[in-house]
């Protein structure tokens, strides 16, 4: 999770890299959107903040970071946060680590834009396993926004999560479906969903969700 700060607003974003790219100095590195409002506001600020998320973080967490525009909602009104010695905001919840850098260099990857910050501040928040990218796709059933820098509009849907409910399947005679958000891959285990059923995370209608057989 990547946010930062200005004079006038915060912002943060869901990032599905971020990285050390050298040790001496102590330099890590994200990759963001140009359209998104977080990348703005960093280049503003000049510096940023990344939190590493838990395995057991919550989808709508997810959502409300990733799903969501900063300019249109307050993303930190929704979950436990700090602030840094700079006074940048970041995720405290469903946590492993914090860190916060000061942005050294800028590289235009035309739809995307590289911060390459040095570390000023990393501190441990929770013995705990980080959610990596093939997590967030493989077990919770997670989809890339298409502002990432690994979208691909052609990609096939990301499959089941792993912890559907076995009993999904258990009653013969019956097919059991579920129903998953063609923009997020949130999945509702449901027969059928109420017409006036709204995503939990990111918040799209009845209309943007397919039906899957069990």
């Amino acid at each position: 999770m990547i946010s930062s700060k200005d004079a006038g607003r915060a912002a943060g974003c869901v990032a599905n890299t971020f990285q050390q790219v050298t040790s001496s100095p102590m330099q890590v590195s994200v990759a963001l959107n140009k359209g998104n409002a977080t990348t703005g506001v960093i280049r503003s600020a000049g510096r940023f903040s990344a939190t590493c998320l838990a395995q057991d973080v919550p989808m709508e967490l997810i959502g409300t970071f990733g799903f969501h525009c900063s300019d249109d909602l307050d993303k930190f009104a929704a979950c436990e946060h700090a602030f840094d010695a700079a006074g940048l905001p970041y995720v405290a919840e469903h946590a492993c680590a914090h860190y916060s850098a000061r942005v050294v260099q800028e590289v235009d990857l035309g739809t995307h834009v590289l911060f390459v910050g040095e570390v000023e501040e990393a501190e441990k928040l929770a013995s705990c396993e980080p959610m990596t990218y093939a997590y967030y796709h493989q077990v919770k059933g997670g989809k890339t926004p298409p502002k990432a820098s690994s979208f691909l509009p052609d990609a096939a849907d990301a499959p089941l999560p792993a912890d559907a409910p076995a009993e999904a399947a258990a009653e013969p005679g019956r097919p059991k479906v579920a129903w998953r958000c063609t923009v997020c891959g949130h999945m509702v285990y449901e027969d059928e969903l109420p017409d006036d059923f709204a995503c939990p995370v990111c918040g799209v209608g009845k209309d943007m969700f397919e039906r899957v057989e069990l």
